[in-house]
């Protein structure tokens, strides 16, 4: 983050997929800029540690373990959150499912569990905070999509078409909510180093020519996809909205 510094003291924020990979980097680093945070995923056992690792850094944190295709268990994470902090300023869609898989080997039940996590659960989880950032008239809600929204990749069909969906349920979720002081962005990351996407880059010779593909010369990090997350939460884009901000290293310019 260099010297740029957002502070979001006295806000509260929930992050799916909290628990490892780019949803923690995002969960520790609204922390370490003072938001108090509500870390989701369904192992508890993960998000725990995120939460404990929050607390020990200074801030304020809960686990709540949510299975974000079942309706049930999104409405207690929503209201947990409530009563616990009294109130939702950001909220980001990270939490996401992906198969490598071709579209002739993918099955049906495949393809609904990606559309289920990566599409359905966004708009309900939305719809559900978005009723008490309207009370407030102020809301954050930043969608974790991918480069894979923009250019095909092999294996990657349903993954890269329900982000292709989420981005243009987050310009629709921003031109509906926008009167009530609700910013609906997205932030597309490139290949990233984490444990959702180890089949990729796990394989050396595969990591290396995904690598060559992107301009910047690597894969990126976990942490490389936060500033873009907390800029879009900050006050420093309050006039932006239903956009989305690839951090791709430049790979979408090849």
């Amino acid at each position: 983050m260099g010297s740029v510094k957002f502070n979001f003291e006295g806000q509260v924020a929930i992050v799916t997929g909290g628990g490892r990979g780019i949803g923690k980097a995002i969960a520790l680093g609204l922390a370490d800029s003072g938001a108090q945070v509500v870390v989701a995923a369904r192992t508890q056992t993960e998000i725990e540690q995120v939460a404990k690792e929050i607390e020990a850094r200074g801030g304020k944190a809960m686990a709540v373990a949510t299975d974000l295709t079942v309706t049930a268990q999104i409405e207690a994470l929503v209201q947990e959150t409530i009563k616990v902090f009294g109130r939702i300023d950001i909220l980001v869609n990270n939490a996401a499912r992906s198969f490598l898989r071709s579209l002739m080997d993918l099955r049906e039940d495949g393809w609904d569990k990606v559309y289920n996590t990566n599409v359905k659960a966004v708009w309900l989880l939305s719809r559900m905070v978005a009723k008490h950032m309207m009370e407030q008239k102020y809301g954050r809600i930043i969608n974790i999509t991918t480069v894979g929204a923009e250019k095909a990749e092999l294996g990657m069909a349903a993954y890269g078409s329900s982000k292709a969906a989420l981005k243009m349920l987050t310009r629709c979720m921003a031109r509906e909510w926008a009167p009530f002081g609700i910013l609906v962005n997205a932030v597309g990351p490139t290949l990233t180093r984490t444990e959702f996407s180890r089949p990729l880059w796990s394989n050396p010779e595969l990591a290396k020519h995904v690598a060559a593909a992107i301009p910047l010369g690597r894969i990126a990090e976990p942490e490389d996809i936060v500033g873009a997350v907390l800029f879009l939460a900050s006050d420093a884009a309050n006039f932006i909205t239903g956009q989305t901000i690839y951090v791709d290293g430049g790979s979408l310019t090849t």
